[in-house]
């Protein structure tokens, strides 16, 4: 069965589970879901299904997406508006963790500002290079990279971004320090210059789409960032079983609120994500776009997990001297 027919079909099923709608009133209007990035990027993808999915608990949800400005205008957007759980964000790692790290002026505080609803699957991040580069795995391409020293570049979604901090960890675990980092507006820009053969190396989040484009031979995705071997692409191995420990570097999505909204409202749209987690449908929709389940994280299992990748991202971020206006 093709990826997009099984992508529909499970979106399907996952719909047809009845999910009770909440008594106490909320929502009384539609729900608007701010994804703080051009459309057709992963939290474009991932928080499109999840809006799909919460219809049939929370009656209308529709996506507006605000982009430009690495998500920071979205994000405030959803800040300045009223906190009644009517205006809800699809937030990840980079909005809600990295850029507290990188950005000076950023004009939110997501532990002050923001409420988790629910983490509920990550984004990895996977080492591509373009078919010409001679390497099929981790060792090939790091001495290919050493034997080219200062000719060498990759790019990344940009600077900051997870793409981005992923290659940096990737580059000082193998001492590949000479790659020059060319940052891009976008995943998207950074591949079509990877498939044409501009850049030589790029750090993709592992979609269905990069996927079709390594079956395809346009791209080689020599490894993924993970702890083990993804679920819908398990003949890809990791950077870790070819010898580069703890190199892990995966973007968190899920739901945030207002920090002000209602409790009542938080519990209801965090009940219908758990509820929706449980339909083994959803979950291989989101297998087959690409992106890993983790489950379903609590508020407070989410504010752990950041806590925790707030702890491993620092180190990278100031090795780096990052930081960005």
């Amino acid at each position: 069965m093709h990826r997009r027919e099984l992508i529909k079909r499970g979106l399907a099923a996952a719909a047809a589970t009845a999910l009770p709608m909440p008594a106490f009133g909320y929502p009384d209007r539609p729900i608007k879901l701010v994804v703080p990035f051009a459309a057709g990027g992963v939290n474009d993808v991932v928080g499109r299904q999840w809006a799909e999915q919460m219809k049939t608990a929370l009656g209308t949800v529709y996506v507006e997406n605000i982009g430009g400005g690495a998500g920071v205008p979205g994000v405030m957007d959803v800040k300045r508006a009223d906190p009644d759980g009517h205006t809800v964000l699809f937030g990840s790692t980079t909005t809600m963790l990295l850029h507290t790290m990188t950005k000076k002026n950023l004009g939110y505080d997501p532990n002050r500002d923001f409420v988790p609803v629910a983490i509920f699957c990550v984004s990895t991040v996977a080492i591509a290079v373009h078919p010409s580069v001679p390497a099929t795995n981790v060792k090939e391409l790091v001495a290919y990279a050493k034997a080219n020293t200062g000719k060498i570049s990759y790019g990344s979604a940009g600077t900051g971004t997870m793409s981005h901090l992923a290659a940096e960890l990737f580059k000082l675990k193998t001492g590949m320090k000479d790659v020059v980092h060319v940052p891009y507006k976008g995943g998207g820009p950074a591949m079509a210059d990877l498939i044409s053969g501009h850049i030589p190396i790029m750090t993709p989040n592992v979609t269905s789409q990069i996927l079709g484009l390594q079956k395809s031979g346009k791209i080689r995705l020599i490894a993924v960032a993970a702890q083990s071997r993804l679920k819908g692409a398990p003949e890809l191995p990791t950077a870790i079983e070819q010898g580069v420990p703890d190199m892990v570097g995966q973007l968190f999505l899920g739901i945030f609120a207002h920090a002000a909204t209602p409790k009542p409202a938080v519990d209801a749209m965090s009940a219908a994500t758990r509820k929706v987690m449980a339909n083994e449908a959803f979950q291989k929709v989101l297998i087959a776009s690409g992106f890993e389940p983790v489950g379903y994280f609590t508020a407070e299992d989410a504010r752990r997990y950041m806590a925790g990748e707030h702890a491993r991202w620092k180190p990278v971020v100031d090795s780096i001297g990052l930081k960005t206006g």
